[in-house]
């Protein structure tokens, strides 16, 4: 293509592209800090050129200390026809000649969709100017809502303006994540407490680390003062005397149990907008199973207690092929043949309630901005009960495969983000799903379309809400189905 039909989005005429700022005629330019599976589908995707810059493999596998993981799959060559970088099912790491390792000095101005790592966006945002059609991922503040101290605070505020304004029952819709103190802050309080309920166990997290790293559980105070010490948290800063922030938390000892083994439910969260809230849901996650039978008896055991792949991938009798995952949709079929469709239909309600809670609770605080989007990474854990509970909220949700099918459902995942954000402006803007995401909420709750997006488990469907987590999904045959049904509007 030649320069003269480069012209970014900025430089054209209004008449050019509409209101949603969408780039005109031309290759969609992006650059990518990271080396998995969201460069494979950057690069696979039809008219998406990648720009050179200081985001170069080299970088990458420096500041990563590993190459590219994952190749392409079958999945990735069926939906990435066009491929302009000349990637022949070839893992990243060995593409030869591609714009990414070129190097060379690439102006602010010049990408459109930047899947950027916050750090890069912390040092760069309030120095950057965005141009109307550009994208990139992180909000400024995501924060607040991902640090595990932050989410809490937050939440623990919206409640409570809630039942100011609302009344106590309706206060009881934010019961969903195990009482929790910020340390060491609010160590005395968390003292007292412990000293109510003598006996239970308690989780220590790092309030800003993710993987596992830093986790403890532990039953007598002892184990805090050891804390205290450092013990437990490695300083690689000499010259800092108080402890590093961590939450502790009331251990959840009866987690739901399938084959006596504990696990939580990797959920993928699209945001588009804080301001009108506008909130996608992904219906396709996983369970992610610990590779050892869960017992109280042993509680310094990371592999009983911790599903984080990072910790158990390092077990000694981890399968790797079978990555002790469980698709959303097995877990659905497993558990409504196990407890009936309207158990199950309350649980996936209350995951719900937990999603829109969550995102409501920073909705004021977060920096909107009409560049920015966010996928979020929740995990969620079941007790006996059936009741879910938050865990924590990633913002940046691990992307590389842990196998085939992991690395099938990610592509998949990515690709129709892509055709959420819709940059080659081909959908009409009011589709309510599009591949494997729902819309959830748009500034109020989302209803499913009757007839159209039904979840059928033995024999019951829902039509209410457009929530469908774990639900049969056809994705490509619906993205054929909606392009198709956008063209004919758009012509009329």
């Amino acid at each position: 293509m030649s320069k003269t039909t480069r012209v970014p989005g900025y430089m054209q005429s209004k008449a050019s592209r509409n209101a949603r700022g969408i780039i005109g005629d031309r290759e969609i330019r992006f650059k990518c800090s990271l080396q998995n599976t969201i460069l494979d589908v950057l690069r696979g995707r039809p008219g998406w050129q990648e720009v050179p810059g200081q985001n170069s493999q080299q970088q990458n596998v420096q500041q990563n200390g590993r190459p590219a993981a994952g190749s392409q799959t079958s999945t990735q060559q069926q939906e990435g026809k066009g491929n302009k970088t000349g990637s022949t099912g070839t893992t990243p790491s060995n593409t030869q000649n591609s714009p990414a390792t070129t190097g060379g000095k690439t102006g602010d101005g010049d990408w459109d969709f930047y899947w950027c790592d916050r750090e890069w966006l912390h040092q760069n945002y309030d120095t950057m100017f965005l141009h109307e059609h550009q994208k990139i991922l992180h909000f400024r503040n995501h924060y607040e809502l991902t640090r595990k101290n932050l989410m809490v605070k937050n939440l623990k505020r919206l409640k409570k303006q809630t039942e100011r304004e609302q009344g106590k029952a309706e206060g009881l819709s934010f019961d969903f994540h195990p009482t929790t103190y910020e340390l060491p802050s609010e160590y005395h309080i968390f003292v007292e407490e412990f000293k109510r309920n003598p006996g239970i166990t308690w989780i220590m997290k790092p309030a800003a680390k993710s993987q596992g790293k830093g986790i403890f559980l532990f039953r007598r105070l002892k184990d805090i003062t050891d804390w205290k010490k450092g013990e437990y948290q490695p300083l690689t800063d000499t010259t800092r005397e108080v402890p590093e922030t961590y939450v502790v938390q009331r251990y959840i000892e009866n987690p739901y149990l399938i084959g006596g083994r504990k696990f939580d439910i990797r959920i993928y969260v699209l945001v588009v907008s804080y301001n009108p809230l506008k909130v996608w849901l992904y219906r396709d996650g996983f369970a992610r199973f610990s590779n050892t039978r869960f017992s109280l008896d042993s509680i310094e055991d990371a592999y009983v207690h911790l599903t984080n792949v990072s910790v158990q991938k390092n077990a000694p009798d981890y399968d790797p092929e079978k990555g002790c995952k469980w698709s959303t949709l097995r877990l659905r079929h497993y558990l409504s043949a196990k407890h009936g469709a309207e158990a199950v239909k309350k649980v996936f309600k209350g995951i719900d309630n937990i999603i829109t809670k969550g995102l409501q609770s920073v909705q004021k605080i977060i920096i909107n901005d009409k560049h920015c989007f966010e996928m979020y990474g929740y995990d969620i854990l079941l007790d006996d009960d059936l009741k879910p509970w938050l865990i924590e909220i990633n913002a940046s949700p691990s992307l590389t495969a842990s196998g085939k099918e992991d690395y099938e459902l990610k592509f998949g995942l990515l690709n129709d983000l892509l055709n959420v954000l819709d940059l080659e402006n081909r959908l009409t803007g009011k589709e309510k799903r599009i591949g494997g995401w729902d819309l959830l909420w748009d500034d109020g709750p989302v209803l499913a379309d009757d007839g159209n997006m039904e979840c059928t488990t033995n024999g019951s469907s829902v039509t209410t809400a457009n929530s469908f987590l774990g639900c049969h999904n056809d994705r490509k045959r619906q993205l054929r189905e909606i392009y198709t049904s956008a063209q004919a509007i758009k012509k009329t």
